[in-house]
Order: structure tokens, then sequence, then C-alpha cells
């Protein structure tokens, strides 16, 4: 991807008023990274007896169970599937209550619904974003049932204070990982903390599948659901059928066809072999963006609290405007403009129209996550991103910035 990187400093004109941007070809905020390798492999499942349902799919489960330290890994169609699955899994139902984070894409919350239960949303904290514990605390009663946290960005939640409140009132916690992969919470991998673990293989993700998603836990009971569930809540996929040597099936629940294929299976395979390196490149960059980015006015950081290893899965900045001539919406125009993809994670779940109309929710119910979304700017951050990628990010912010310094 070439790049034309011009410095920083005052004299610069944006690119949004007809000056030279800082690349000359736009950088997404996030994008998979195929090897060649991957693509032979897929090629050679694509040549096999079997697309779905076969050999590739409990393969790829055993290993992703083994790369997050979890016994069992059940793998879905999709990061939304996965949660679907986790929900129905946990026995969510009509009368319960679910308390989450707004800040999260919608299918965290949505997952509460297919199940005829009640999402709640609780505050975030002011630094990491995440759940709020003491929130969530003042808003369990007496029709609560689980928790579902989010790592946003990839920075582990309040886990010690979420699971203590849990085993206090005997609730069950699922956690979102979507953005997690690879994160580690005082020293132990996320994916085995929690009854369920929820985790996505978007092409924007650590690892991906095209789509995709998977949910590991350590009961068995637990897996023998979520796996009767992606399989139209059937007793035996047509694999097991197979190795049995049995036609017979029965339907046990009411699931959906939420399986993953062995073609992406095998593209997980491959993929999850080079997931220490895709983590590790994106630290790499986070800390890059972290130096370089430090003290400018009008710019706030992400961080990092003491006992987490962040997996970077977003760098997300929050711009100040009350300390520059523009707001957030300005920065990310004039940013797009200078080629530099940035994004916006996210709008929060509760301010989304859905919400307000059958839910009733509205502005003021989560202040905090919605004074930190009208400010929130996602860098681009992927593994293929080069150096001179990274620098070509830090001087398009530098340029902007300066720009709108008051």
């Amino acid at each position: 991807m070439a790049a034309t990187s011009t410095g920083t400093g005052l004299a610069q004109r944006l690119a949004l008023e007809g000056g030279e941007p800082v690349r000359d070809r736009m950088l997404p905020y996030g994008r998979q990274w195929l090897a060649a390798d991957e693509i032979a492999a897929v090629l050679e499942v694509l040549r096999s007896d079997w697309l779905t349902a076969g050999p590739m799919v409990p393969a790829f489960e055993e290993q992703f169970a083994a790369a997050v330290g979890a016994r069992f890994a059940v793998a879905v169609s999709s990061g939304t599937a996965a949660l679907h699955a986790a929900a129905f899994a946990a026995g969510f139902g009509p009368g319960d209550e679910v308390i989450t984070t707004p800040l999260t894409f919608a299918a965290t919350a949505n997952c509460i619904l297919y199940q005829g239960a009640t999402p709640v949303f609780a505050d975030v904290d002011p630094e990491t974003l995440n759940l709020d514990p003491a929130a969530v605390e003042r808003l369990a009663g007496p029709r609560t049932r689980a928790f579902i946290p989010v790592h946003y960005a990839g920075h582990p939640c309040a886990l010690d204070a979420l699971r203590a409140l849990a085993e206090r009132r005997g609730l069950t916690v699922i956690e979102d990982c979507c953005h997690a992969l690879g994160a580690e919470w005082r020293g132990c991998r996320l994916g085995a903390l929690s009854p369920l673990n929820v985790f996505s293989f978007h092409p924007v993700k650590h690892i991906t599948t095209g789509e995709g998603g998977m949910v590991t836990t350590d009961s068995p009971q637990l897996a023998e659901r979520l796996r009767s569930f992606r399989n139209h809540g059937l007793d035996l996929d047509a694999n097991a059928r197979r190795t049995r040597g049995t036609w017979a099936y029965d339907m046990v629940a009411l699931g959906y066809n939420y399986r993953l294929t062995d073609v992406q299976c095998m593209l997980g395979l491959r993929q999850l072999t080079r997931l220490r390196h895709f983590v590790a490149r994106r630290r790499h960059i986070a800390a890059r963006y972290l130096e370089a980015l430090g003290g400018l006015p009008g710019l706030r950081l992400p961080v990092s609290r003491p006992g987490v290893r962040h997996a970077w899965h977003l760098f997300a900045v929050r711009v100040q405007p009350d300390r520059l001539a523009a707001d957030r919406d300005g920065v990310f125009a004039a940013l797009r403009a200078e080629n530099i993809g940035v994004n916006v994670h996210y709008r929060p779940v509760h301010l989304l129209r859905y919400y307000r109309e059958h839910l009733g929710t509205g502005e003021g119910l989560c202040p905090v996550a919605e004074q930190a979304a009208q400010r929130l700017l996602s860098l681009p951050l992927f593994p293929r991103m080069t150096d001179a990628d990274a620098d070509d990010v830090i001087a398009a912010v530098r340029k902007v910035m300066e720009h709108y310094q008051r």
C-alpha cells in the first residue's frame, strides 16, 4: 500500500481544505491477513468430501480450546451466533433481565432479546470504557439472571468484581471476548474464566474465518447444549452419525442452523498458528501510537490497567472538543480526507432507534458511555500494517490536531 508522508506542522493545509493528503491511498481501520499456505489449505478442503459439518470442525474446536485454556469450544457461523448460542445455553427466557454494557455492537444486547429476556444497560468505567461493576451492582435485582461484560477494544474488564458479584447472587457471567482473543487477566488467558465465553472471527478480528464465532466453556453439559443449538436442536450432526454408522437422530430443542463450515474451520486452524504474531504486531503498533501521540493536546489516549495484557483489537482515542476548534465528527472527516480510515466504536446500543422504540431507552441512561461515544475515534490497527503505515497515521493525527488547536 503506497503512502506519501508529508511530515507535521501548523503550516500544512488539511486535505479537507484542498491540501495534499498524508497518504495517496485509504488505510482501513482493520483488515484480514491471509497467507498463501492458508489459501492453499482452504483449496484442499474444497477438493475434499466434506465442505461442512466434517472433520475440520472438531479439529478447529480442539485447537482453539487449547489456545485459550478451555475444556470445550463450539464453533458457530458468526460472533452473533455465538452470543445467541451462549444466551440459549445459559437458559435466558421471558421475565429474565441480563445486565450488559451499552458501549458495544448491538449483537451483545440483541442476543438477550432473541431469548425473550430483557437487556439492562449499566454504565461504563470512564478510563477503560468497560462495564462498571458498581453500576452493575446498583442495577442487579430479583429478575437479574446474568451479566454480559465486553472486553472493550481488547482490554480485560474488571472480572474480579463482576465474578464476585455473580457468585454472591448466583448469577451467570457470559464474557463477550470478541475484541479480546489473546488478552490476559491476572496472567490467565481470556476464554476459560467464566461459564461461557464468546469470540468472533470477523475479518477485522484477531483471526478470521471470513465470518465465524466460537463459544468456550469448561462444562460438558453446556457444550452439548451449544452443539445441539447450532445444528437445528438435533442430538447428532452429520459427522457424528457417519462416525457412529447410523442415520438416526432426534430434535431435542428448538435450534438454528449456525454451523461453521469445514472450509472456514481450516482457515481458522491455519490462522490460529499465527495468533501470537498477530497479537504481538497489534501491541507493537499500539505502543508506537502511545509513544508518538502521548501528550498531544485535545486527544485522550486509551489506557492499560495493571494486571492485564491488552489484545488491542481497537485503538480508540477520545477527541476533547473543549480544547479544539472541531468536534469528533470534524476530526473524523479531516482524517478520512487524509486517507486515514478512522471509524467510530460505538454508538451506544440504548440510543439506537429499535431500543428507544421497544425498550423505552434514551439519553441520560448511561451518561459516561454517552459522553465517551460522542468523542470516540478508532485509529487503524491491524497486523498487516507496516511501521510506515503507522507513521502515516501518526503524521495525519498530528497534522489534523495541530490544525484545530485553539
